[in-house]
């Protein structure tokens, strides 16, 4: 059976890590070990949650910085999430999932500027990360570009039964509909989790797939370390309809 790995979206100090918390103590429970994808510097007032809903000791970027240094050591894998998650663009990209983006249509010198920025960021907290999460999954081909002159390795996104090359960078596909991957009988991909946007119902149905699943749900480093194939340009076609697809019918199924 298709092997699962969990990402989680939209990490930063203002946050909503009341929710964030609570998927945190599940994936404890059942030892899963996810992707978290850090914003090195949000400017997205959707995800500054309530003062009673934040972390207090997250005022102190030192005590952030070594939550994020724990949870590297522990085994969690981190991506640098975009620069700043403001969407400046109705551009879809390659990956169309959704009509904007940070990155996609945007020059070549700005996203390249962003990116370096980003991961200067990272490392100012004290975490190195060569994987790249698009915020709003939207990326162009000078995206990938300046991924590789900054030197990234990874991108979590497309769809696949595996990782795939594409453009000198490694593709860690995501899941394009949740029913169908838990069907599928070979494989390896990744469920996409937002915690401020979860509902009690959403937390219920994670907390019954992983018990129910337990031998399917494993560590984002299997991921990341699982064979990767080649993908042609034609495969890339296939990929950029179905992402069209999922952008169509998104709202109406997982």
């Amino acid at each position: 059976m298709r092997k699962i790995v969990i990402r989680i979206d939209d990490i930063c100090p203002e946050m909503n890590w009341a929710a964030f918390e609570r998927f945190e103590r599940l994936l404890d429970v059942y030892s899963i070990k996810p992707l978290i994808g850090v914003i090195p510097f949000n400017h997205d007032k959707q995800l500054m949650a309530r003062e009673e809903l934040r972390n207090p000791d997250f005022k102190d970027e030192k005590l952030y910085a070594e939550w994020l240094q724990k949870k590297k050591a522990e085994g969690w894998s981190i991506a640098l999430h975009g620069c700043y998650h403001v969407y400046t663009s109705k551009i879809g990209g390659i990956f169309p999932l959704n009509g904007f983006s940070e990155f996609a249509g945007v020059n070549y010198k700005r996203q390249k500027k962003m990116i370096s920025r980003g991961k200067e960021k990272l490392k100012e907290l004290g975490v190195h990360s060569d994987i790249f999460m698009a915020p709003g999954h939207a990326y162009d081909e000078d995206t990938l570009k300046a991924l590789r002159s900054c030197g990234f390795k990874y991108v979590t996104d497309g769809y696949g039964e595996g990782p795939y090359m594409y453009k000198g960078l490694k593709f860690l596909p995501i899941a394009m509909l949740r029913s169908f991957e838990m069907k599928a009988p070979i494989g390896i991909t990744t469920f996409v989790v937002h915690t401020w946007e979860m509902k009690d119902s959403d937390f219920d149905e994670y907390e019954k797939l992983f018990e129910e699943n337990r031998d399917r749900f494993v560590d984002y480093e299997r991921m990341i370390s699982a064979n990767a194939h080649k993908k042609d340009s034609f495969m890339k076609t296939l990929e950029y309809g179905a992402a069209v697809f999922k952008r169509l019918i998104g709202k109406f199924v997982k």
